[in-house]
């Protein structure tokens, strides 16, 4: 199949301009001016994308599909076509699954169930410890062998440092690395929110920063001591950031990533008791989220990615207390980073950086992350413009936990393409 791109406003992680992309079989064959004289274009769909912005495919680091285990709240598939509906063309699900991911067998029926469907690239991450349990690590080798491409027990720490430390020299070994889920349990005291002015005045029992920062600093010197890569998830301290940036700073192999919604929503957004704002690691302070997107803009921060966290109604229509922690992410991606741009805290071409080149770097995907020649064609046609309810007709995820469902947005992936095809429009906008 052949796709033209015409007059979009192209951005690289390192440039933007106008102009088209020529596309056949699952490849990009030209970028340029006046593509269609060019090339022959008579056999090609034909995409028009004046006033749109064409960017690579975005890369999500972190995402939860439930699938195995907890299906009816999102399975592979439905978790697919939430992700190229919101220009992501490459997940990384995470092992909190049921039955955990921690051995060969289940990492490739995720990755069989993924082409199937056809809609992006998964690479599985895999459990650091068996059954995320914190004692012994899993066959790594096996794993990585059968397709996963990091590990980690996200969702819960791991406590043990002798643990953590095998798993950074096991998967330098490998080429691989480590996903911290950073979180000093017995600093929670069966917290359910960021521990604050806010959660006094609510009645709520609070996490403190600590609690993070405390498991920020140890993994980090997990990573000086083994020379293992570490890739701190989440980030949403201040003070985590500063760390960051001294080990970054040292020499220390050490990555990170923010969510969406860390860098645009603070603790004051649970005034009115509202669970879809519930997530761990919890919404903080203003000066943390603050702190977060001048990192964004510094470069400091190397990813942005969504922690998409489906739950089922019942799951988030009870007491606070009860609620459980997450937020779907994958479909407000662009409208939130569009936002980081149209505040000036970041350019267009960082946010590429950000989501798709940056990414493709950590995972040595070499034909990912840039519109170029001879690169897969992962592409996404965004609408900074467009203005939509994100609601039943849009979502196309099981669940409905996040706080902007039913909210006016703006900015939209209108056309998402994956090696080649059209795997997503927006509805009633294009075709």
């Amino acid at each position: 199949m052949k796709i033209l791109i015409k007059n979009g406003l192209i951005v690289n992680s390192d440039a933007k301009f106008k102009g088209d992309v020529f596309i056949s079989g699952d490849k990009i064959v030209a970028v340029g001016e006046n593509l269609e004289a060019k090339f022959d274009a008579k056999d090609a769909k034909i995409i028009d994308a004046k006033d749109k912005i064409v960017m690579p495919g975005f890369i999500d680091m972190h995402v939860h599909f439930r699938d195995p285990g907890f299906e009816y709240k999102d399975d592979i598939v439905s978790g697919s076509k939430t992700a190229v509906a919101g220009g992501v063309t490459t997940a990384m699900p995470m092992a909190n699954t049921n039955p955990v991911n921690d051995n060969a067998a289940i990492t490739r029926d995720m990755i069989a169930k993924a082409k199937s469907c056809g809609l992006i690239d998964l690479f599985p991450i895999g459990a650091i410890t068996k059954g995320l349990k914190g004692g012994g690590i899993t066959e790594m080798g096996d794993m990585i062998e059968a397709g996963a491409v990091a590990f980690s027990d996200d969702g819960l720490p791991v406590c043990s440092s002798d643990v953590m430390r095998a798993a950074l020299e096991y998967t330098k070994q490998f080429g691989s690395f480590v996903i911290s889920h950073c979180e000093d349990c017995s600093c929670c005291r069966s917290g359910v929110m960021h521990e604050g002015k806010v959660s006094a005045l609510l009645g709520l029992k609070g996490m403190p920063r600590e609690k993070e920062e405390i498991m920020v600093g140890r993994d980090m010197l997990l990573a000086k001591l083994t020379g293992g890569h570490i890739h701190i998830a989440h980030v949403s301290s201040e003070y985590s950031l500063k760390m960051i940036k001294r080990a970054k700073e040292d020499g220390i192999n050490v990555t990170c990533e923010v969510t969406p919604h860390h860098f645009s929503f603070t603790d004051e957004n649970l005034m009115d008791y509202n669970t879809n704002f519930k997530m761990s690691p919890p919404l903080r302070e203003n000066s943390d989220k603050l702190a977060i997107r001048k990192a964004l803009a510094s470069g400091l921060i190397d990813v942005i990615a969504t922690d998409h966290a489906p739950h089922h109604i019942d799951d988030k229509f009870v007491e606070f207390d009860k609620a459980a922690f997450g937020i779907l992410g994958l479909q407000t991606l662009v409208p939130l980073a569009l936002k980081l741009v149209e505040d000036n805290v970041i350019s267009l071409e960082r946010m590429s950086l950000l989501t798709s080149k940056n990414p493709a770097k950590i995972l040595n995907l070499s034909d990912k992350g840039q519109i170029s020649k001879d690169f897969l064609a992962d592409i996404v046609i965004i609408d900074p413009n467009l203005e939509y309810v994100y609601d039943e007709n849009l979502n196309q995820s099981k669940s409905t936990n996040s706080p902007l469902f039913g909210k006016k947005l703006k900015g939209a992936a209108v056309v998402t393409i994956k090696s080649g095809r059209v795997v997503w429009e927006f509805p009633n906008i294009v075709g």
